[in-house]
């Protein structure tokens, strides 16, 4: 099986494979490791870091995120079978593109960037949401503080009404007995006008009796 790598940089490369027939109705699995010299035994699928499982219709894949200045070994397969010698190729990666490290750097402060920003966001709305609810609170402590003094005006007038009240009543009290007592020296006057003889006779009954007593005693 002729796999071949292409276009090698510092964190990428092509590989490309020839098309299976065994594999028309299934996929291809690509599995690549770093470091070649450093694996214990041949060509197991259990000694592999990466697998990448590629539809059957295609016969090339571009695999990312390699490693500047890096060996690695890349095998293509049907399915899941354990790789022979003549599906595996080695290959090196290049040395990072001054380019690529400057793109990876502004993803990174980007990405950064938003971090921070989300953080800030958050404190930002935990920090409003404080100020209101204790907007509101102080709020409702001013309103109750001043229904309460109304409460107490409002008792107040009622007692002050009230005493107004009761003062009106008395006044009016004695308008009234003055009134009575008016009336009634009126009923006693008007009794001794219509009655005058009946004034009269204690003075006459008086006189009388002087002169009976007076003929009585004769003359000394």
């Amino acid at each position: 099986m002729g796999v071949t790598i292409q276009n090698v940089t510092g964190s990428t490369a092509m590989v490309i494979w020839p098309t299976m027939a065994s594999c028309a109705d299934s996929f291809y699995s690509i599995m690549y490791h770093p470091n070649w010299n450093n694996m214990l035994s041949g060509y197991s699928r259990k000694n592999f870091q990466k697998e990448e499982r590629v539809p059957a219709s295609r016969s090339s894949f571009v695999i990312e995120n390699l490693t500047p200045l890096t060996t690695y070994i890349l095998c293509v397969t049907c399915q899941s079978a354990n790789p022979s010698s003549d599906q595996c190729r080695i290959f090196h990666t290049l040395e990072e593109d001054p380019a690529s490290a400057s793109n990876k750097k502004k993803e990174l402060a980007l990405g950064i960037w938003l971090t921070s920003s989300i953080l800030l966001l958050i404190i930002a709305g935990i920090l409003l949401y404080g100020c209101l609810h204790i907007w509101c609170r102080k709020r409702r402590e001013r309103a109750e503080g001043q229904n309460i003094p109304s409460e107490q005006d409002k008792g107040e007038a009622w007692t002050i009404n009230k005493s107004h009240t009761t003062e009106e009543f008395q006044r009016q009290d004695r308008l009234v007995q003055s009134a009575e007592g008016k009336n009634a020296d009126d009923i006693q006057l008007a009794t001794i006008i219509e009655n005058p003889l009946t004034s009269k006779e204690p003075a006459m009954q008086t006189s009388k009796s002087q002169e009976i007593v007076l003929m009585t005693a004769g003359p000394l």
